[in-house]
């Protein structure tokens, strides 16, 4: 009667599947084995970077580890897989195309990790990109503004040939945004617009150094119009009140926070003026109808 030694090693075919299982294994053993030595010497912004090239190298010796104990069956494969091509096409049609993204994403540009941007109508940060889908920790939805309400969404690859891929920190890390104000009329309009254009300069005034910087650096990249990034107030009147509208860009990550200091410096400045500023708001008058 023959024993397990005689099965594993008499038989050719099962020699090739225990060593490929075993040198699969070495591999898989070697792979962590890096990580964990390597974790303590590389800082938390390139270890994402590091541990996907090493799990990658891990594929492609696995493969290549398949494919050289295997090499004498390789010819038979390839006929049937040739057979089974249209079929397996078909069928994986929506991880073809998702793969196809994923070396769309890692080769053009559209995004990468620490990315905010918007997939698919998933507004947040790329906190991962993988073969088939990317990991997006979810901006908005209940939560008011640019803060994250903790839902992590994976969209497939696949979007990006199919709908817009808006990215807010590609070339240009800024936004333009704006606030508006309603002053009363008989206010002090030469004094409300200077209190906006100082309250711009403090709390903005340094992303616009920084933001040239970068916009120059765009406009050498595409054919775009120049812009001026300098913050700007502009008013119009309306039935109720005139409408200040202070406009500037920002880093896209501090949009809620500047608006907030923006605020708060304008409503002290403007509590400062003792009533020569004041705020409109919409008033309703009801009178009495007349008796008939």
């Amino acid at each position: 009667m023959e024993t397990l030694k005689d099965l594993l090693f008499s038989n050719p075919t099962t020699q090739k599947f225990v060593v490929a299982f075993i040198g699969t294994l070495l591999i898989i053993g070697l792979t962590k084995l890096t990580k964990n030595r390597l974790f303590d010497y590389i800082n938390t912004e390139n270890w994402y970077k590091t541990r996907k090239a090493i799990n990658l190298a891990s594929y492609i010796l696995i493969i290549f580890l398949l494919a050289i104990v295997f090499k004498d069956r390789l010819g038979g494969l390839t006929t049937t897989l040739g057979v089974a091509t249209a079929g397996i096409a078909f069928a994986l049609r929506e991880v073809i195309t998702s793969i196809a993204g994923w070396l769309g994403i890692l080769g053009g540009g559209f995004y990468k990790t620490g990315d905010r941007v918007q997939l698919g109508g998933i507004k947040g940060d790329v906190i991962d990109i993988g073969v088939i889908r990317t990991t997006v920790m979810e901006l908005g939805e209940w939560v008011e503004a640019d803060l994250y309400n903790g839902r992590i969404v994976r969209v497939a690859n696949s979007f990006v040939f199919s709908q817009p891929v808006f990215n807010y920190s590609a070339d240009f890390p800024f936004l333009w945004d704006e606030i508006k104000i309603p002053i009363r009329y008989g206010s002090d309009y030469e004094q409300t617009e200077k209190i906006l254009e100082r309250a711009a300069d403090r709390i903005v005034g340094e992303y616009v150094q920084h933001a040239e910087v970068d916009w120059n650096r765009m406009m050498k990249k595409y054919i775009i119009e120049n812009q001026s990034l300098k913050s700007t107030v502009s008013l119009v009147t309306t039935d109720n009140w005139v409408e200040y509208t202070l406009r500037y860009v920002v880093d896209y990550k501090k949009r809620r926070s500047t608006k907030n200091a923006l605020f708060s410096k304008i409503l002290k400045d403007i509590d400062a003026t003792n009533g020569a500023i004041q705020f409109a708001s919409t008033t309703i008058e009801v009178k009495d109808g007349e008796k008939a």
